[in-house]
């Protein structure tokens, strides 16, 4: 679990890097195949158990299921992920010890190749079975909010080459132990580590921007996020925060937050969906209302629901989240539909098995929600480029820019209501792992916090703590040219592994193993 500790909110970044020192010491140890598979499969359970700790708050928000399955759900899935280090562990132990002598084992070869295929098993768990990208290491090299450390070297090396970077620091502290005395070589290697988290790193994309924009944390929680009573007082408290009416002659963005207007915006459902609207059961008049009360210079760019409808049945067999773009007259000028969908959160993976068993979404309803076709980029006229990642699939190294229509700017509305003290700052770290890979700046936009402005370098400019209600206004910090990962995406993290995986192979030879 020490591991864990390396992310914030306490980021103690030694304490993680000394328990990755001693997980690769195991390992390298390990007497068989088994127990080098053990040794990564358990430090994976407590690695993850400790991180992923939020998601047994978001059961505390539901009444169909009991809140202890929160724990139980922590457990299972940590289960599951430690298979990734586990495997890892296996495979480089496989590599580089099984059926050498013992006094030939190349140390510099088991962790080279354990580095390299730590990137490997880090891209493999954002990939397989939908993925889950959540806590790479490298989000232990985030710095502060003022300077993002080593993590500005992801431009170049993208999250998961930056996660090796870092299992390679831990081995440096591990070869330094291993030398049983002090010398030049164990102090060199014993204070790199420190020298590289510690090191007053470049910081860019610190030019000031043009677009203006007020970006809104209306603070409301998740116990009153989805009732009907409170949907009206929640919109009215949305739009206070978000300032007076732009002037015609103006151009300002206005963004609110993923699950900012309760509404259905888009026309041509079933009238009975607009039932429970905040101000009258018509789509044109709710979006008016929105465009009058924010002015005719601003465009918003709000989190919100559209139905799926099926022509035959004229009934919603599914639901889409999605950011939508509402012009200063009130028309919809883009949309974007979330792409990576949160199981047990937004669908209920094999529903007919689960559900009569007494399991469901902890989101409320009983549609599924569909998933989006992926990055795309809204050309929204004078008001720029925008690129649009909703909460959670910011996450995802190499897959939140279109490639071919690069944007401007990425904005990332969330609720991490859900998600407890753990839960938002770690989210916030790894939003700002990919304005530095893309050289692209993030606005957050969240309900309960926190909110941010994160400039391309990956510095936060402005923030608004957990639950607080409040506004930041500015300008939108320019793009950076695209960077060596923006240009070659997630091929660049790979390339990188295999330069490692090469050096280990060098390292065995060398040995004449």
């Amino acid at each position: 679990m020490a591991s864990a500790t390396g992310f914030v909110p306490l980021g103690w970044w030694p304490v993680a890097l000394a328990a990755l020192a001693g997980l690769i010491a195991l390992g390298f140890s390990a007497p068989t195949a088994g127990r080098a598979f053990r040794t990564g499969w358990l430090f994976g359970l407590g690695h993850f158990a400790l991180g992923l700790n939020w998601i047994a708050t978001a059961f505390t928000y539901q009444a169909a299921m009991p809140a202890w399955l929160g724990w139980v759900g922590v457990v299972l899935l940590s289960a599951f992920l430690a298979v990734y280090p586990g495997l890892t562990m296996l495979a480089a132990w496989g590599l580089t010890i099984h059926r050498r002598a013992r006094d030939r084992l190349s140390p510099v070869a088991f962790l080279f190749a354990f580095a390299s295929l730590w990137i490997l098993g880090e891209f493999l768990r954002a990939t397989v079975f939908t993925g889950f990208a959540w806590n790479p290491l490298a989000a232990i090299a985030v710095g502060g909010f003022e300077r993002p450390g080593l993590a500005i070297t992801a431009q170049f090396l993208g999250t998961y080459a930056l996660s090796g970077l870092v299992v390679l620091l831990a081995g440096c502290w591990w070869l330094a132990v291993r030398r049983l005395r002090v010398s030049l070589a164990a102090v060199i290697l014993a204070a790199l580590p420190v020298a590289m988290m510690l090191a007053p790193w470049p910081m860019v994309g610190q030019r000031p921007g043009t677009l203006a924009f007020r970006l809104v944390q209306p603070d409301i929680r998740q116990e009153v996020l989805n009732e009907p009573p409170w949907f009206e007082r929640n919109f009215v408290k949305t739009v206070q925060l978000s300032g007076l009416p732009a002037a015609e002659d103006e151009t300002r963005l206005v963004i609110w937050p993923e699950s900012g207007v309760p509404d259905y915006l888009r026309p041509g459902y079933p009238r009975r969906y607009y039932q429970q609207a905040t101000f009258a059961a018509d789509p044109e008049i709710a979006r008016a209302r929105i465009a009058t009360l924010l002015g005719p210079g601003s465009l918003l760019l709000t989190g919100t629901i559209d139905l799926v409808i099926s022509p035959e049945e004229y009934r919603a067999t599914g639901a889409e989240n999605v950011v939508t773009a509402i012009a200063p007259d009130g028309d919809i000028v883009g949309g974007y539909a979330k792409a990576h969908l949160v199981p047990f959160g937004e669908y209920l993976p094999l529903r007919l098995l689960l559900e009569p068993i007494g399991l469901t979404r902890l989101v409320p309803g009983t549609l599924d929600f569909r998933a989006g076709p992926g990055p795309r980029t809204l050309d929204l006229g004078r008001w720029g480029k925008a690129g649009v990642q909703i909460c959670y699939e910011i996450i995802f190294s190499g897959e939140v820019v279109d490639p071919e229509n690069r944007p401007d700017y990425i904005i990332n509305p969330s609720n991490d209501g859900w998600f407890g003290a753990w839960g938002p700052p770690q989210h916030l770290a790894q939003a700002r792992l990919r304005a530095i890979e893309e050289g692209l700046p993030v606005m957050r936009a969240t309900t309960t916090g926190i909110s941010a402005v994160i400039d391309a370098g990956g510095i936060v400019r402005a923030h608004v703590p957990r639950h607080q209600a409040a506004a930041i206004e500015g300008e939108v910090p320019p793009a950076l040219s695209p960077t060596p990962f923006a240009r070659l995406g997630l091929g660049l993290s790979l390339a990188w592994g295999l330069l490692l995986f090469g050096i280990a192979l060098v390292a065995l030879r060398r040995r004449g193993v």
